[in-house]
Parts: structure tokens; sequence; C-alpha cells
């Protein structure tokens, strides 16, 4: 079905770990303008990762404004407002809604202690609610403010997401979606509402959590002092949306049986739409809830973007240098470096785990390294195997899915690492696939779009995104360099298993004395 013709213009809203995004799209798909503001994460020691809630707020309410605005946009012609977001988040939130923590993200590994204590409930958790026990669940991290922060525990009236903050702020209503309340660990897959079991090792009752509603939710009324900063009616529909994973896989038009999504941004994931809920007898892989006859099955990465940063920031300092005098983009110079050497660097290993590490290991004290490094390594066959490394690790999270769905009969990629032609490359040869990607980058926003219009009922289906994602690039695997990955593969594989009962005794190592970021006389980070 085209969309009616008073559909004029959507904004899909994509709260990320380091920057939000507000894409302006016409009716047909295509990208009118787009903004984002960026914002810290606070990282005062090894183990904390943090943000500030009203930064986010004011960037959310930024990137709307600044689209409106460059896209000259009429009130009456803006028909729906949808919103993607990170997964994960936790902030404690007092009786009139003021925050008492900051926002504690996904890469917070603070609570990796109180995910030992519930070990033994690992698996039961995990059928019940398709969340793998890990640091980053809300579950555990309310658990662990409980006990190492009584004070702060006990003051809280709702244990929120940075996305229900945002909401809150705009409509004052607590709501949830069903991805981002899979997300925390304490969904039931089947009833889709918060679990007993689950609850009662979080130490809470429902009345501390938000309610639970379909994606496709709407919120009418934002407050008149906002929808006069917006330029916006206040009656225009706010749909709630769902995660960022989730509408990827929408926004790529990776829905149907066999098409696998893969996103590399700050952190990475793989991950397949099915029909009903599916969990692996070992626990390796997540399954959210996602609309209410459709679930998300797939694995996240910590390391994805990020290691790049930090291989620019610690290995290419001169070379940053240097793109900045000839203004040029340092990652496009990083990427040319690491073509200068063949596939598999030399014989050079890189195992991208500096922060932990979700999909495939589920062990926050997983720790980086490289292996096989000779005399004639240089840093450019370090670089590769920087690149390498985060596409072998993917790799090890398709297996597990691949052997509950199916082989992958195509693979759909977006996010960053896509504007590198080398590193695009090395997905198709190490997955040995053909790759799909589309010229825009926006596919969570362009996911948030089309639910939202699937909410209002412009569209019939959200299969319309079908028509809506545009050109595409198709990658296939050049057959010498699939060989030799298929040769490192293996190897890769073998160092992992084989390190695993070291990284505890490393991460100890590293840890050091952790401070009380909630100390009264700690300042602020």
């Amino acid at each position: 079905m085209v969309l009616s013709k008073v559909t004029t213009y959507m904004i899909g809203v994509d709260i990320g770990t380091t920057t939000t995004k507000s894409v302006l799209f016409t009716a047909d798909g295509k990208v009118k303008e787009s903004h984002h503001v960026g914002y810290p994460l606070h990282t005062p020691d090894a183990l904390t990762a943090e943000q500030k809630p009203d930064e986010i707020f004011a960037a959310v309410l930024s990137t709307i404004k600044k689209v409106v605005a460059k896209g000259k946009v009429n009130k009456e012609d803006l028909k729906v407002v949808s919103f993607s977001s990170a997964m994960h988040s936790l902030i404690a939130v007092d009786e009139s809604g003021e925050p008492l923590t900051n926002c504690i993200t996904w890469a917070d590994k603070r609570a990796a202690t109180y995910a030992d204590k519930l070990c033994n409930q690992r698996m039961e958790l995990y059928k019940r609610t398709g969340m793998p026990l890990h640091p980053m669940s809300p579950l555990v991290k309310i658990k662990w403010l409980k006990h190492e922060h009584p004070e702060i525990f006990e003051k809280t009236a709702k244990f929120i997401s940075i996305k229900e903050y945002i909401f809150h702020k705009l409509f004052d209503e607590y709501i949830v979606d069903y991805s981002i309340a899979s997300a925390t660990g304490m969904l039931n897959l089947e009833t889709k509402q918060w679990d007993e079991v689950a609850l009662t090792n979080a130490e809470i009752s429902p009345l501390q959590l938000s309610t639970i509603v379909p994606a496709t939710h709407v919120s009418k009324g934002i407050k008149s002092e906002l929808a006069h900063t917006l330029k916006i009616n206040e009656d225009t529909p706010f749909v709630i949306g769902a995660s960022d994973g989730v509408l990827s896989n929408l926004g790529l038009d990776a829905i149907d049986q066999g098409e696998i999504a893969i996103t590399i941004g700050t952190s990475g994931a793989v991950r397949a739409v099915t029909k009903e809920p599916v969990l692996d007898k070992e626990g390796r892989t997540f399954c959210y809830a996602f609309t209410d006859d459709l679930w998300v099955v797939g694995g996240p990465i910590n390391n994805g973007g990020m290691i790049l940063r930090w291989a620019k920031d610690e290995l290419a300092k001169s070379e940053a240098a240097v793109a900045e005098r000839l203004d040029v983009n340092v990652y496009d110079l990083l990427t040319k470096m690491a073509d200068t050497i063949p596939p598999g660097a030399g014989g050079l290993i890189f195992h991208p785990y500096l922060s932990g590490e979700r999909a495939p290991l589920w062990d926050a004290d997983a720790r980086g390294s490289f292996t096989g490094l000779s005399l004639h390594h240089g840093k450019e066959h370090m670089i590769r195997a920087v690149l390498e490394g985060i596409m072998y690790n993917l790799y090890t999270v398709l297996e597990p899915l691949e052997e509950l769905i199916g082989s992958a009969r195509e693979i759909k990629a977006s996010g960053g690492f896509a504007r590198s032609e080398v590193w695009k490359q090395m997905m198709a040869d190490i997955f040995n696939a053909e790759v799909r990607i589309p010229e825009s980058f926006e596919s969570s926003c362009l996911g948030a779009a089309v639910l939202g219009l699937y909410a209002i009922d412009e569209v019939e289906s959200v299969n319309v995104v079908e028509k809506m994602v545009g050109k595409t690039t198709h990658l296939k695997p050049i057959p010498e360099n699939v060989e030799v990955y298929k040769k490192i593969l293996p190897v890769y594989r073998d160092i992992m298993n084989s390190m695993k009962p070291h990284y505890a005794k490393l991460a100890e190592l590293q840890h050091g004395e952790e401070s009380n970021p909630y100390s009264k006389n700690k300042n602020e980070a």
C-alpha cells in the first residue's frame, strides 16, 4: 500500500550511546534533513560508563528542532515522531521524576559481582526472559544498587531507561515498549508482562517499573512549552518505537526468514527476526519481544567502532595529526593503511575485548589481545588486525544464531563501518556471503519512522520499508580472501577459548581500588 497523499514528513529519532540523531524523512523514505548531537560517556574508572540524562534530553530536543527548522516543515505536515533507543540503560528516579543516578549504560561493568551471584539461576532467568545474564542487564544493576548504594535504592520511585526518561519529560507518563522491557531481563517472553521470578531476584515490585506498551503505542499532548520550542503541534503523534537493534533490522528490510542484519556502530550486533521466541540451549543468544507477533534473536558485541577509535587514539596519533593538517578523515587514512596489508594481517590476530564482551563470551572480565606479533609486523598490520578482529568476533556471534534459525540467506549490514570500502569487503570475505549495504546509514531512524507510520495507520504493514531502503551496494566475497580467512577463523576461536580461564585474573589485576561514584565528596565525572 502506498502512503496516503496527506502524509508529508516523519521524524525518526535514535537515542544512541554517544550521539542522538534525528532524521526527517519524506513520505517515500528519502532523507530530507538530519542532525546529530554528541555527548560524553563518563568513564572515571575501568568499570563505570555513565551519561547525564538531561544532556541526552537536550540532544533529543535540539535534533528534532533542528531538522524541523532546516526542513522548513509546516506543523500540519509533520505526521509522526517515532523513537529508537539504545538498550540496557538504567536511571533511578525519585517521586518527582528527578534522577538519583546518572544514566548507567550497557557498557557499565560495576554490577559484575551481582551477575556472578545470580549464576545458579542463569538458565532459568534466560528461559523466562530471553536475556542472558550479564552486568549490562538492568535486573543486575538494580540488585547492585540495592546492596552497594542502599541510600539511593530507598529513595527510588522508578527504575527506568533513557527512553522512558525522555517520554516522561515529554508527556509525564512512564511507559516502556516490549523490546526495551525485554532488554531489562525482567520481561516474561510469553506473557509480555513483568516476570515475577526476575523481579524477585531484582528485589523490586512491578510498581517500580513503567507500564509496558506495544512498540506502536502513540502518545499525544506534548507539553505546550516543548511544542513551542520544537515548532510542532501539541497533538503531533509521538510513537514509543523500539530498541535501536530491532529497528535497524526493520530499517534494513531484514525482517523475513533467512535475512540477517549486522550493525557496527560504537558497539555491534547480529540479529534476525522470528515469528516465535527462539532460545539457545546454552544461553548464547538473546531473544527480545518486538511486536505482538515478532521477536528478534541474536547477539550483541561491546567492541565495535569504539575499538577503531581506540586504535586511532593509541596506535595512530601521528596519522591523526596528519589527517587534521590535511583536513581529511582520519579513519579513511587508517583503513587505507590497512589496505596496504594482504588479508590475514601477516598472521597477526586481534581479539577486540577491550571493554569486556557480551556475545559470544558473555564475560565482563574478557580482555583484548594481539596474538602472533613478530618483528616484521608494523603499525599497518596492527590496524588491519583490529579491523579483522572485530569482524571475526561478529562471525563467532553468527555461528550460534545460524544453529537456531538456519543458514543466512542474505546479510544486510549498516553502521559507520560502511563508509569504508576496505572494511565492507572484509565482511563479505570473512562471512563468505553476499552482503547488502544501503547507501543511507540511517537504518534505525528509518525503522523508527516506518513503525511510526504503521502505528498511526498510514500504512498497512511495516513491509512498506522495502520500497524505502533505496539504493544498496552488493559486495561479493573474493574467493582467495575467503580461503585465507577460513584458515584463520579456527585459530581465532581456539585462542578465544583458551584465554577464557585467564580473563578473571587479568581483570583483577586491572581493577585496582574502586571508588564510589555517588559519594558526597566525589566530584562530578
